[in-house]
């Protein structure tokens, strides 16, 4: 069953954005693999001890694709004392959980990495709020890759509120900040969290924002893999790839919320750290050389860059 097609009810409740991000799993596995043309997600079906599972989806050596994961999670039982110490929340409480994230890892340096989160969560003491994202990280900087990116991300924001993506862009500068390095992850998107009803906005209107977002993942990087998959690339090309994933694995083990939460759920290793590439490096002191576009990337992996206007 495609996205589009699950019935939504009248009255916002947990099933109907569990069911509903199932389906957004479904259709970005097959939008993905039809775009690698030779790759296969991989099902694992696993179950927590506390209560819920969740449907890890694996590529790997695609065409395209070196290492994709898509997981859907639906987790809740009781409380665990340090998410609601970090959540803020009374301790003795019930949880519920759900969400899909997305981790691409292309071959070709050519093509950037991708990463989109889409996300509820509930207690009993009926506190709930949605959270999610889509950020980008080019092995090598396109400014106007990066501008048609921006746009798109902007486009949905203002469809929904006239100050969604200024928020949420700021947000992801700070978020995916690497702080022992001084530098972005890459070129950010959107980020938002604990994104909750208000007089003015109810949980289904934010719903609606959310699966804007969840949405816009297929046509984004597909656009993205058709406009750089035949770009050429080296031996060269491939190192600095490794580099740059490098400090993607730094971010992600060691300021990333998502996979705080999932060790200290009790989550299953293999689907919380799914989003690790397939191969890194580290090279000591390493600094690109003048003029190089190695260096004109690394000159861009810093806060508060105007995408939209360069």
């Amino acid at each position: 069953m495609s996205v589009s097609s699950i019935p939504i009810p009248s009255k916002f409740n947990k099933l109907q954005v569990s069911e509903w991000f199932k389906g957004l799993q479904n259709d970005i596995c097959k939008a993905l693999e039809h775009c690698d043309g030779k790759g296969i997600f991989e099902e694992e079906i696993w179950q927590r001890s506390g209560g819920g599972g969740g449907r890890t989806m694996v590529m790997k050596d695609g065409s395209v694709i070196e290492k994709g994961g898509v997981g859907f999670s639906e987790i809740y039982g009781s409380m665990p004392t340090r998410i609601a110490e970090s959540f803020r929340v009374e301790r003795d409480n019930e949880f519920f959980a759900t969400g899909v994230s997305v981790i691409i890892h292309p071959s070709s340096p050519m093509i950037p990495i991708i990463h989109m989160n889409v996300r509820y969560f509930e207690t009993s003491c009926g506190k709930r709020w949605f959270g999610g994202g889509i950020d980008l990280t080019p092995i090598y900087i396109d400014i106007n890759q990066a501008k048609d990116f921006h746009k798109a991300l902007k486009k949905i924001c203002d469809k929904h509120h006239p100050a969604y993506y200024s928020q949420f862009k700021e947000r992801t500068d700070d978020y995916f900040f690497i702080k022992h390095r001084n530098e972005t992850r890459g070129i950010g998107g959107i980020f938002f969290d604990k994104l909750s009803e208000t007089e003015d906005i109810s949980m289904a209107a934010l719903f609606e924002f959310v699966k804007d977002v969840g949405s816009a993942f297929i046509p984004i990087y597909t656009g993205l893999i058709e406009e750089n998959r035949n770009e050429p690339y080296g031996e060269k090309e491939k190192a600095w790839q490794k580099l740059r994933r490098g400090r993607y694995v730094e971010f992600n083990l060691i300021y990333d919320n998502g996979t705080k939460f999932g060790l200290d759920t009790g989550g299953r290793i293999e689907s919380i750290l799914m989003s690790l590439p397939p191969e890194v490096n580290w090279a000591y002191n390493y600094k690109p050389g003048p003029g190089t576009r190695e260096e004109m990337t690394q000159q861009y992996l810093k806060k508060g860059i105007d995408w939209l206007n360069l």
